[in-house]
């Protein structure tokens, strides 16, 4: 796949849409919608294909662009970005990728989002045992220099069965553990964009392979895939 940059279109389109954020506005630019929508699908395929040179890559989803307002207070039927995930193949590889391009509001996210339970508290156990290759891995300055520092939500205290004075409670209280970088118009316009976020998701790779070993693995070090 040959790759493409974005548009300056893109951006305009989603500036008048956000102006204008109703069905029968929509329908009249729903052709110049298409357009772009495709523009994307072939940018966020481009960012993938570079990524299986290096990582496992087992499926990649560009989000929809209408909301689901079912349980929203906000009404407005269409979302004001273009967005893709991408999944890691196996078992054993473990974290995800998100790409997210909106007018001033534009960024990538990689990490674990939603852990189920199991997940979680094997993660914590872990932080509680120990946490010092984490810390290594996300204080080296060419990974600080891209993703900074360990985002997500968290509990205010401490998780249950946890000792609030734990010297890694900053890390055992997350319930999310992602990282997250975002970008200006001026960097997303550029013709490099793509290269510059599959160089930026080769940085995260010490963070996924630490967290999938942990995720695959008991806290003796025994696998859990066998």
């Amino acid at each position: 796949m040959s790759q493409i940059h974005i548009t300056k279109e893109v951006f305009r389109f989603l500036k008048a849409l956000e102006k204008n954020n109703n069905r029968a506005w929509f329908t009249e630019h729903k052709d110049e919608f298409k357009t772009l929508e495709n523009q994307m699908k072939s940018f966020f395929g481009t960012v993938s294909e570079k990524m299986k040179r290096h990582d496992e890559i087992e499926r990649l989803k560009m989000f929809r662009i209408y909301r689901d307002v079912r349980f929203s207070h906000d009404k407005t039927p269409y979302k004001i970005n273009f967005s893709a995930s991408m999944v890691r193949g196996g078992a054993h590889l473990r974290g995800g990728y998100y790409m997210h391009v909106q007018p001033k509001g534009s960024f990538i996210a990689a990490g674990f989002w939603s852990p189920n339970k199991e997940d979680l508290l094997r993660i914590r156990k872990e932080w509680e045992l120990d946490a010092d290759e984490l810390r290594e891995i996300i204080a080296e300055k060419s990974f600080q220099s891209v993703w900074g520092n360990l985002a997500g939500d968290e509990v205010k205290t401490a998780p249950k069965g946890f000792d609030k004075a734990h010297p890694n409670i900053d890390l055992i209280r997350k319930k999310q553990f992602i990282f997250v970088k975002n970008f200006s118009d001026k960097e997303v316009l550029a013709t490099d964009f793509a290269e510059v976020l599959d160089n930026c998701f080769q940085t995260i790779r010490p963070y996924f392979d630490l967290m999938s070993n942990v995720l695959t693995t008991n806290l003796n070090g025994e696998s859990l895939l066998d």
